[in-house]
Order: structure tokens, then sequence, then C-alpha cells
């Protein structure tokens, strides 16, 4: 009685989802047009927060110094690393690259911290020049980060409208080709960002990422004196959030991205799920606010991504219940001496399981073109099951949380 129930209150979430989800998908095949206005030139001030980053910060920073822009900064923060962190940034350009140091106790506080110390040194280095809030953009981009070399023209028009206060680039894998997992994360993100965040755009609900980030410092400022960034494990989250429920518009940008390292090994994954996980959970805290200040579509949406571990932690419970019945159908059939069920009973769970598969492999064909539609769709039935990983992120995350800690589990480079 307890499988059966656990069986349809799981296919019951799963139709759910997979509605929801076909919604977005259609809403995200819309696409938005620019009309260009003459504007101030804007200054770009690209906020690099760093701890012990010597194995990728130097490729990142010649990426960005050899950005086709007038008019740019870039900042590293390094958070007291004792590798050759700041040594690198100090070999950088000079007239585009700056660097400033934190040291204990304040230092090693999470990136929120370090980046709401970064933008108070802008402020205080006079560095900003005194330029006008609405005309200065800060960009975050983690010390991997690859940005597309036309990110600034693509998203600079977004900033047109006053109203902007954000807007997130796609992210991709720049190893995606070093095995089946990097591949995997790189269509996780294309999707979330291709179907998910392109849908959010016309319903007022596109969150923030952690890499690749652009926000109006006028926009920061109304989130408080503390600093634009909490001290969530997923400060990107409740920016995005705090953004909107203050009245600003988030956009999404598709004509670029920054490219980032995919991790390699499964555990490290499993771990960086879990922080993200936890941090969702912490982000729980966000839901007066909504209720208080979001308009009410936006605010459903917001509401039902806040709710995503809840609904994994259920969903996670449905292998377990269908392997439970495989096992007593086979036993009982074995009993009875013939088959008690057509193979056509398996039909029923791949269409739940993997429906999904069709679209985002034709989503994932448009960015990965080499790989063709046969290819990509194949390799979207293997990312149907490489989201399983988030039902032991989502329970790792869980007891972190249960148990008090919160750490910083930060990504390993390689």
């Amino acid at each position: 009685m307890i499988t059966e129930l656990l069986l349809w209150a799981s296919m019951a979430l799963i139709i759910a989802a997979g509605s929801y989800n076909t919604a977005l998908f259609l809403l995200s095949r819309r696409r938005i047009h620019h009309n260009r206005t003459p504007q101030n030139e804007r200054f770009y001030v690209f906020l690099l927060a760093c701890l012990n980053e010597e194995k990728v910060l130097s490729e990142s920073l010649e990426r960005i110094t050899s950005l086709p822009v007038g008019n740019f900064l870039a900042l590293v923060i390094d958070d007291a690393s004792d590798d050759r962190t700041a040594e690198i940034a100090r070999s950088a350009d000079p007239h585009r690259v700056r660097l400033h140091q934190r040291t204990p106790p304040a230092a090693r506080r999470g990136k929120g911290a370090a980046l709401n110390d970064g933008v108070r040194h802008l402020r205080e280095s006079g560095l900003l020049a005194g330029r006008r809030p609405g005309d200065v953009i800060l960009c975050v981009v983690d010390a991997d980060g690859r940005l597309d070399p036309h990110v600034v023209q693509a998203v600079d028009p977004y900033f047109d409208d006053p109203g902007t206060g954000a807007v997130q680039v796609c992210v991709r894998m720049y190893n995606r080709r070093q095995g089946l997992l990097a591949r995997m994360q790189d269509m996780e993100f294309i999707v979330y960002g291709d179907v998910f965040q392109s849908a959010r755009r016309f319903i007022g609900s596109v969150g923030m990422g952690g890499n690749g980030q652009f926000m109006r410092l006028s926009a920061l400022d109304t989130l408080g004196e503390e600093g634009p960034w909490s001290d969530s494990l997923t400060e990107d989250l409740d920016l995005g959030v705090r953004l909107i429920a203050q009245g600003w518009t988030n956009q999404h940008c598709t004509a670029a991205a920054v490219s980032q390292q995919a991790v390699l090994s499964l555990r490290r994954l499993v771990r960086q799920r879990s922080r993200w996980f936890q941090g969702h959970l912490q982000s729980a805290g966000l839901v007066p606010l909504i209720l208080r200040k979001v308009p009410t579509r936006a605010a459903l949406d917001l509401l039902y991504h806040l709710s995503s571990p809840v609904l994994i932690l259920l969903t996670s419970l449905l292998p377990v219940s269908f392997l439970i019945a495989v096992a007593a159908t086979a036993v009982a059939s074995l009993r009875a001496g013939h088959p008690l069920v057509s193979p056509l009973w398996l039909l029923g769970p791949y269409l739940l399981s993997f429906t999904a598969a069709y679209a985002y492999g034709f989503v994932y064909a448009r960015r990965e073109r080499e790989l063709g539609l046969v290819r990509s769709v194949l390799l979207a039935h293997v990312f149907i099951l490489y989201g399983y990983i988030w039902f032991a992120a989502g329970w790792w995350g869980l007891w972190r949380m249960f148990t008090g800690q919160r750490g910083w589990l930060k990504t390993a480079r390689t």
C-alpha cells in the first residue's frame, strides 16, 4: 500500500513538472528584439572573487583584457589566497586589471562577502571616477570564466531600458569534450538557459547565476547598505530575487556566453551540487519577501522554483518505489509461470521519464550543430539519467543543513 502510494504520488509530481516544463519550452521559443536609442557610454567592471585560483586566473584575465571594449576594468578580489593568485593579478595589464586583497579575519567568509567588499573598494578607491551608478555595469565572473569576445555588445542593449537591473548570459563548459560527465554539465546549462531562463523573461522571474551576471550599480544600491550579496551558499539566487522584489527587471541574454570548467569527478560534482541544493534550502527565507513585493505571475514561478528542493527529495522516492514494484511483479510472474504484464507496460514509465529528452536534444543540437539532432537526442536520454545526481546531492545538502554545516564547498580546479 505504501509503495503504491509513493509510486502514484511520484508519478503525479512528474506529470505536473512535465506540464510546467512543456509550457516553459513553448514560451522560450519567443524572441526579444531591441530597438537601440542613443545612450551614455557605460562603464563595465568585471569582478573576480578568487580563492587559490592560480590554475585558471591567467587565462580568464587574458580574455577579459582582450575584449573589444574601450571603457572597462577588471577587479581581482583576492580572498586571502595562499597560492600565486595575487601575483598573477599583479602581472596582468595594469591599465585594465586591479587587485584588491582581503586579509583575515574578514577574508574567506564566502563569495558574497568578497563581492560586497569588492564593491566597497570600487567606491572608496575612486576607480569609478564619479560615474553615474546607472551607467556602471558590474559583471561577476568566476576565476575560470571565459567570456565571449562580443559579450558586452550582446548585453549592452538590455541596459538601454532604465528598468533593467541585471542581465544573465548563457553558461557553457569549455572542456565539454573531455568525457561524458563534462558533456552532461554543458547540456544542463544550455537547457536551463535556453529553455527555463529564456521563458522566464516573459514571466518576470529570470534568475541570476554565479558566473556571467551583469548588474547595474544603481540597482545594487537599492538592496541595502550591508551590500547586495547575502551570505547564502547561493548568493546569486538571493540577489536575483531581491532585485525583482525591488521592482527591477532581470533579463537573460542568449546571444553570448561565459564558459567555465566542467567538473570531471562525479564525487566532486555531487559535492558541488549539494552546496547549491543547501543554498536553495536556505533561500526559503525569501518566501515572505516574494509574497509581499513580487507581482503575482513572477511570484508563482519563483515560489515553484524555490520549492524544487522539496520536489527533488520527493521525486527521489520514485526509482525506489518503481524498482520495488518491478521486483514484486517479477516474483509474482515466476510464481505464476508466465508474465503478468505485457512488455508494453514499460512504455508508460519510458514516456514519463524520457519524453523531455526529445525537446532537450532539439535545444542542444541548435547549440552544438556538429553533433546533429539524433546524437543530441540520444545524449539527452543519458542527460535524464544524469539528473539523478540531484537526488544524492539533495540528501547530502539536507544532511549538511540539519547538522549545522554551512562551510563553503569550493569547486576544485584542474
